[in-house]
Parts: C-alpha cells; structure tokens; sequence
C-alpha cells in the first residue's frame, strides 16, 4: 500500500528542508514505499529554491505550485486532487507532525483496513510540547462544541494530522474548504457518510521558525458555514452523500 503524504507550504524556507529528510528518512527506514507531495502556495521566500534543491537527493519528493487562489485548504486540496499514493495524510511543513506517528497510522490503516486515521492530543499518549495557552483554550473549546453539535466521542477534529484512504477521499468530495475550515470539513464528512475511522494519540510541536498561518480572527465565521453546513447534510440530505458499500 502506497502512502502518500500532502504538504502544504507557504513562506517555510526556515523548516521545510528538515521536515522533508525527516519524514523521508523515518519512511525509508520502514521500507514503507512512498511519495511526498509539497504544494508550494505561491511562498514569496525561498520555499520553492529549497525545494528544487531537496528533490535533487530524494527523489520520493516532488512538489506543485498552487498559484492562485491561495490558502491553505486549496493548498492541500490541490495535493488531494493530484497524489498517486492508496492512501494520504495531511502533514505540515513546519516539523509539528512526527513521522513515528504517521507510520503508526499507517501499520494501523494497513492491519485494521479502516478507511481512515485519525490523531488526538489530547487522551493518554497524546502530547502537545509549546502549545499556547489561548490556542488551547480556543482548541479545547471548539472541539467541545463540535462533539456536542454532531453527538460524536472524538476529541481533537480541529487536528489537521490524518490519514485517508484513496476511496475515502474520492468519497468526501466536493470540498468547500479554502483555508484552515478543510481540517474540520474532511473528518466530519468521513464521520457523518458512514466512513470507518480509527484514532491514535499524536505529538504535535510548536514551530521552531517562521509564523503560524492560522489566524483565529479570520477563521471563526469560516469554521462556523462549515459546521453548518454539515450539520445540514447529516440532517436533511437523506443519506444521500453516505458510504456506499459493496
């Protein structure tokens, strides 16, 4: 089974190069064949010099550029419509992801046959090193209302951290999603059209270099129309949108 891993990139000339060889190197370590799919979005440093250098060596790198519009979910959107891998996750240039969980994902999707995996920080063996206190509370918060709102157990949909099957992934489709709102849009679908899912506990690692490219202020009234939007499928689109088993 061939994983594909979909990076997004915008301005990560500070982290990306060591993001990549890890990832690659931990994969590789594994005999676990692979792609990594970096989607430069439009970056104005040197994201995209560093990545003409790094595809030079490893050769299970390759990169598109999103030229317009940008933002983080037509970022990855992009790398969702384009990877070649039975399965992909979303992994963040900035090294906050560990590679020893993605391949804990992948055993699991792999042995388990789930149609996708998902992370949490938040129960026993998750941990999140350097996390501010005001995006916890906001984080804490907001998971709240989105397992009250669709009466769901998982705790941490905000987690942008996740693997999908490639039949998943066709399943979700349409997307909506421009920026960050795509992280809370592709697991609601997965759980509300009847798609299996499993979770693990994952790290996550504040940035080292560079800024966050989340701006809660923006993004408030963007996650709000996505919740509601899906809070309408699941409620009046008749099962049209589920899972359909063979």
């Amino acid at each position: 089974m061939k994983l594909s891993v979909v990076i997004p990139a915008y301005n990560e000339e500070g982290c990306l190069e060591e993001t990549l060889r890890n990832l690659v190197s931990a994969l590789s370590a594994k005999g676990i064949e692979h792609e990594v799919l970096v989607i430069n979005d439009n970056s104005k440093d040197r994201t995209l010099d560093i990545l003409e250098d790094v595809e030079k060596e490893l050769p299970t790198v390759r990169h598109l550029t999103n030229i317009s519009p940008n933002g983080f979910g037509y970022a990855v959107r992009k790398g969702l419509e384009n990877f070649n891998g039975d399965c992909v996750a979303v992994f963040m240039a900035d090294s906050s992801d560990d590679p020893l969980d993605l391949i804990a994902f992948y055993n699991l999707m792999r042995k388990d046959g789930c149609d996708a995996v998902f992370g949490t920080r938040w129960r026993n063996g998750g941990k999140a090193y350097d996390y501010p206190t005001h995006k916890r509370w906001l984080n804490r918060l907001a998971n709240r209302i989105i397992r009250v709102l669709f009466r769901i157990k998982y705790d941490d949909t905000t987690n942008a951290f996740k693997l999908y099957k490639r039949e998943t992934v066709e399943g979700l489709k349409p997307f909506l999603s421009p920026h960050f709102n795509l992280t809370i849009e592709l697991p609601l679908k997965v759980i509300i059209r009847g798609y299996s899912y499993k979770v693990l506990p994952n790290s996550w690692t504040n940035r080292k270099s560079g800024e966050s490219k989340l701006k809660i202020r923006e993004m408030g009234t963007r996650y709000f129309f996505i919740l509601m939007y899906i809070l309408i499928e699941k409620y009046f689109s008749h099962g049209d949108f589920k899972k359909k088993w063979d």
